[in-house]
């Protein structure tokens, strides 16, 4: 749980830190369609090249940003055999065989990019997180969506949740590791190579973490109600998002990453602008 890397800002004096959070939550949204997009590895070794410089631009330890990926290893681990053992390819013969399973050239190539891609997803959310205050992307995300109050959709609230919850992530890290200690102080078999003991072990950790949840939500709903909140209504801001010129030349250059990503895996877009430009 230490390595929950997810709601933990790090501070630091860097061009990423000091963008328009409205600008990065949309930068983030094109990154994660312009992976959803990459189908090669030319395109994979792509985004890492940027997502790398990313990093380094935030001047952020890349060790603390690889640490969130020691939370999806199983899942990555997990998924990566299952698409190799389970890949269909009536193309080609297969390099092994066991049984009903058979293990294609294209299936081990399906596979990497299929951890690749949940690496790089995993990835530049956390770079977000460390390099934005909750405040900030409580702000950026209502800005951003302010337009839906015409629908008269409660824009500041939802907002305000996702604030509170990764505010509350570092809080409930830190009390699962209390728990922890306390329940290995008393014998709990954490440690224990037996499955059955772990899951045992972890539900005298889990039923207190749920008590003091619902307690930590209780005390802050107290708190703001003694301070008189009442929503969005006749709410000011003591800092005024506004945007630079360096976070429009970001918005556009990731545009251009997008596009070229576009082209490089799908040839029609690429006959489509041409046959466009002739017109």
């Amino acid at each position: 749980m230490r390595d929950v890397s997810m709601g933990q800002y790090y501070p630091a004096s860097s061009p990423v830190h000091r963008a328009d959070p409205r600008f990065k939550l949309i930068i983030l949204i094109l990154y994660l369609v312009t992976v959803f997009f990459c189908d090669s590895f030319f395109s994979f070794g792509f985004m890492t090249l940027f997502v790398l410089i990313t990093i380094l631009l935030s001047r952020v330890p890349i060790l603390k940003v690889l640490k969130s990926l020691r939370l999806i290893i199983i899942i990555l681990v997990f998924t990566t055999l299952l698409m190799m053992i389970f890949y269909s390819d009536t193309t080609s013969a297969p390099l092994a065989e066991w049984g009903i399973f058979h293990i294609y050239l294209n299936g081990i190539y399906a596979a990497i990019k299929l951890g690749w891609r949940l690496m790089l997803l995993v990835l530049m959310p956390t770079v977000l997180t460390l390099t934005s205050t909750p405040t900030e992307l409580c702000d950026g995300l209502e800005s951003l969506l302010s337009p839906l109050k015409v629908l008269h959709l409660p824009v500041h609230e939802l907002a305000l949740i996702m604030s509170i919850a990764l505010r509350l992530i570092p809080s409930l890290i830190e009390e699962t590791d209390k728990i922890v200690n306390a329940q290995r102080a008393r014998g709990a078999a954490f440690e224990s190579r037996n499955p059955f003991k772990k899951i045992k072990a972890m539900i005298p950790v889990l039923i207190p973490l749920f008590v003091s949840s619902f307690r930590r939500a209780d005390e802050l709903a107290d708190a703001m109600d003694s301070r008189c909140y009442r929503g969005a209504k006749g709410r000011t801001r003591m800092k005024k998002l506004k945007a630079k010129f360096s976070d429009f030349v970001a918005l556009l250059f990731w545009c251009a990453i997008t596009v070229c990503i576009l082209f490089l895996n799908y040839n029609w877009l690429g006959w489509a602008f041409i046959t466009a430009l002739s017109l």
